[in-house]
C-alpha cells in the first residue's frame, strides 16, 4: 500500500469514526466513550499524515508508533461500545476490523523501518 493510499484509508477511517460517534446515544456512557473514540480515531489519520512528513527514519518510527497506539486504543473504545451494549456489536464490527487492520499495518511498518 502506498503512502497516498494509506493516507486516504486512515482519513476514511476517521470519517467513519465521526459518523459512528454522531449516532451514539446521548447518555453519560455514550458521550464519554464517544469523546474518547473520536479523539483516538481521528488521531490515526492525523498522526499518519505527520509520519509521512517525517524528517528521517527515527522520527518516522516514533510517529508510526503513535499511529499504531492510537489505532489500538480506538479498538478498545469500539470493543467497549459493543460489549457494554451502548451500540449493537454488529454496528461496530466493520470499524473494529478496520482498526485492527490499521494497527497491524502500522506495526508492520514500524518493524520494517526499524530493521
Amino acid at each position: 500500500m502506498t503512502p497516498i493510499e494509506l493516507k486516504a484509508r486512515t482519513k476514511a477511517f476517521a470519517l467513519r469514526v465521526i459518523k459512528l460517534v454522531d449516532a451514539l446515544p446521548a447518555t453519560t456512557v455514550g458521550r464519554a466513550l464517544g469523546k474518547q473514540l473520536v479523539r483516538s480515531g481521528t488521531s490515526v489519520a492525523a498522526n499518519n499524515r505527520t509520519a509521512c512528513r517525517a524528517r528521517g527514519r527515527p522520527e518516522f518510527i516514533a510517529k508510526i508508533g503513535v499511529v499504531e497506539e492510537e489505532a489500538d486504543e480506538t479498538m478498545l473504545w469500539l470493543e467497549l461500545l459493543g460489549e457494554s451494549g451502548t451500540m449493537p456489536a454488529d454496528q461496530v464490527a466493520a470499524l473494529l476490523r478496520e482498526a485492527n487492520e490499521l494497527t497491524a499495518i502500522m506495526a508492520a511498518s514500524r518493524k520494517t523501518a526499524k530493521d
